[in-house]
Parts: structure tokens; sequence; C-alpha cells
């Protein structure tokens, strides 16, 4: 019967392991695409500036777009910061298994390729 339970036991935290680590690569790769949109709308906010030739955002005549555009940034990089945190959460459950040792594959995986 004992066998039965530490089985049991050992299981249900393999299982946990494999949650976490689905889990993190699923956040990584979520924080990932949120840097991508940040510097996208960057580009946008500066193109639009450009054409407009109006860079400050307290001037009555700012457009409305870059404006907006700069709003939607702020909220996306609460949303990563967020996500970074959860993300430390979750290697601090485990800290035999820290996140960065979980997914060594999700970490190259937002590089640039050179």
């Amino acid at each position: 019967m004992r066998a039965n339970q530490s089985e049991r036991l050992r299981r249900s935290e393999e299982f946990e392991v494999a949650q976490n680590r689905l889990r993190a690569n699923q956040i990584e790769t979520m924080i990932a695409e949120f840097d991508r949109i940040c510097i996208d709308l960057g580009h946008q906010i500066e193109a639009e500036e450009t054409r407009v030739r109006i860079y400050d955002p307290t001037h009555f005549a700012y457009p409305t777009y870059a404006k907006a555009a700069r709003e939607r940034r702020v909220k996306v990089q609460r949303s990563a910061e967020g996500l970074r945190n959860e993300l430390d959460r979750l290697g601090s459950r485990r800290p035999e298994l820290p996140v960065g040792n979980l997914l060594p594959s999700a970490q190259t995986a937002g590089s640039p390729a050179r």
C-alpha cells in the first residue's frame, strides 16, 4: 500500500513539474510577443510623429493615432511586466527547478537569428 501511495505522490509531482514547464513556456512566448508588439508600436508612433512633424504628446495638434498607440504600448508593457512577475512566482514555487533551467530552448527561441 505504501508503494502505491509513494508512486502516486511521485507521479503527481512529475505532473506538476510538467505543468509548470508548460505554463512557463507559454508565459515566455507571450512575453516575447508583447515585447515585439511594443517595438512595432514604437515604430508606428515614430512614423506618425515624423509624418506630421509634431513630437510633443502635449501639443494640441499631436496625432490621435500616435496618442492611442502610446497608450496601447504602455498597457502592453504593463501586461508583459505582470507576466514576468508571474514567471518569477512560478519559478519560486519549486526552488530546485528554477524557471531558467526549465526551458533553455524558450530563452533562445525569442532571440533573433544571426
